[in-house]
């Protein structure tokens, strides 16, 4: 098997059009056609609408326009794209982060925590499970904003190199999001990356930017300011693994089992 110890990935940073899909794409197909010598690009969180809650209104089908546009980009330009669209599945909304290979896949995960104090959980169904993908010898697992506060669904189970975010952050909220975004990768000994919206929505709520990249040991790798930005960083898995072997710190981790549905008090 080929060994392919580095992977370099994109977080494309970009002000959403509120409510029109058509307007994100056409803004994004350029951007991801520059970034297309990258071999993962990262999305921010519900990017064909900007973070709404009228989930009904703007849900699209797991087979529906966006859906098909991801795969499209993502076999035109042999690279991987992920971030978060509004799915209606069944009859059931989720706030879904979709995977295009670029083989043509389309994999899923679905946000675990709704953000309550935004009434998501009012107007989305949570995920159930994580999802971990593989670009060559990389093992990845994306998650979506509300779940980086959950160090618990983050930790990594001997079972991931590389942790993503995609996220609506506020820039009310920023002081957490540059704490915790370091804090999962020097506990669970990962790469992390982090990739926000930037500009202001519909509701008038403002979003910093500061998409950002940290290693294994919490320091920054490459860091976006408030604009649209397209943030690069290369990884290298030997660094990482060397680092692991080095300081294991992973082997004395506590061992615990998931609630499928949790109904906290």
């Amino acid at each position: 098997m080929t060994t392919r110890p580095e992977l370099t990935l994109a977080l494309l940073q970009f002000d959403t059009v509120w409510h029109d899909p058509a307007a994100n794409r056409q803004q994004l197909t350029d951007r991801i056609a520059a970034a297309s010598h990258c071999r993962l690009l990262v999305l921010p969180e519900t990017f064909s609408t900007g973070f709404t809650l009228d989930a009904a209104e703007h849900a699209e089908t797991v087979d529906g326009p966006t859906s098909q546009w991801l795969r499209e980009q993502s076999t035109e330009h042999e690279v991987d794209i992920c971030g978060s669209l509004i799915i209606n599945d069944g009859g059931r909304h989720f706030n879904r982060l979709l995977w295009a290979t670029k083989n043509g896949e389309l994999h899923h995960y679905d946000k675990r925590h709704l953000f309550r104090m935004g009434d998501e959980h009012r107007n989305f169904s949570p995920g159930q499970e994580r999802l971990i993908m593989q670009i060559d010898d990389w093992r990845i697992c994306p998650l979506v904003c509300y779940d980086l506060r959950f160090p618990v669904w983050s930790r990594n189970r001997n079972d991931y190199d590389l942790l993503l975010y995609v996220a609506n952050w506020p820039t009310a909220r920023h002081s957490a999001w540059t704490s915790l975004l370091p804090a999962r990768a020097v506990e669970n000994q990962s790469y992390v990356a982090g990739v926000n919206r930037s500009g202001r929505d519909g509701n008038g709520v403002e979003s910093s930017g500061d998409s950002v990249v940290f290693d294994y040991l919490g320091r920054t790798l490459a860091r976006a300011g408030t604009a649209p930005e397209t943030l690069t960083a290369t990884l290298s898995l030997n660094k990482l693994r060397r680092y692991r072997e080095k300081f294991p710190a992973w082997r004395d981790a506590d061992r615990f089992t998931l609630l499928d549905n949790p109904d906290p008090v």
